[in-house]
């Protein structure tokens, strides 16, 4: 489990929480630790649980590792799980430079380098599928299953205006009132949801760096965006190579490809998923 002084965090719990506190509460109940690994100029925020073979997860846009808590218990029992914040995203910190395709994928790569002893099955939803996508494409041999949830890029990414009206209100002002905005078209069925996960599904709608100000929250939001938007591209994305060559297990050894068709971001026509 991770590590936090339980005295300080009950304290914690009788006051509202904040950026760095909700974030602390939620790894509290993971069983994982979070180490920071400097990766292709990219300060990572990295969870790190379980033995067995390993399992790497990409999170959406504007999201973070802790995304991945209902997912990660179960996972730990059988494997090595590494989930790290995207660059940008969370707690992880772009130094400099411009953070493209190109930069993402070295990014990843030296991320499986450092933290896998094997190829690792991928699992990337929305952009992280789009990043997972590119990755198992343009480096045969590095990955050992590729899973892809509600993918950028393997279809024109077209949707509602209401949506798209919440998504850009969001990037442009991410506050809780647009924030409940977008997850009313992101969700399935947000107050099934909410019933579920109780309060902890408020714990991670708080987490957000103290340390940013609102420009620099923007800011990375902003940059989050360009990457959807290049992501979500059907000339760029995954989806372009699908459409030029046979779609097939050729970038993974032995692994299998699930793809979501109820998806609100990116729905397909067909779900697969083969072994």
């Amino acid at each position: 489990m991770a590590k936090v002084d339980q005295k300080d965090m009950q304290e914690r719990r009788k006051q509202p929480l904040a950026g760095d506190d909700a974030r602390e509460r939620l790894l509290a109940g993971l069983p994982v630790t979070e180490r920071r690994m400097h990766i292709h100029g990219v300060s990572t925020a990295v969870l790190e649980g379980g033995d067995g073979p390993p399992v790497v997860l990409l999170h959406g846009p504007g999201g973070y590792a802790a995304h991945w808590m209902r997912v990660i218990p179960g996972l730990v029992a059988t494997h090595r799980v590494v989930a790290p914040d995207l660059p940008g995203h969370g707690a992880s910190e772009v130094s400099d430079g411009l953070l493209d395709a190109e930069r993402v994928l070295a990014w990843l790569g030296e991320l499986i380098e450092h933290s896998c002893m094997s190829p690792p099955a991928l699992v990337g939803q929305l952009l992280g599928g789009a990043i997972a996508a590119r990755f198992a494409l343009k480096r045969a041999g590095r990955v050992s299953r590729l899973v892809l949830i509600d993918t950028f890029g393997l279809a024109p990414f077209d949707p509602a205006p209401e949506f798209g009206f919440a998504i850009n209100d969001y990037f442009a002002q991410p506050t809780g009132h647009t924030h409940e905005r977008l997850w009313r078209h992101c969700a399935f069925d947000l107050d099934v949801l909410r019933r579920r996960m109780g309060a902890a599904l408020a714990t991670v709608h708080c987490v957000q760096p103290r340390s940013r100000s609102h420009a620099e929250r923007a800011s990375s939001f902003s940059r989050a965006h360009a990457a959807v938007r290049a992501a979500s591209d059907p000339r760029r994305g995954p989806g372009a190579h699908c459409r030029s060559h046979k779609p097939h297990l050729g970038p993974t050894r032995s692994g299998g490809v699930a793809f979501g068709r109820r998806g609100s971001m990116c729905p397909l026509r067909m779900a697969a998923a083969r072994d």
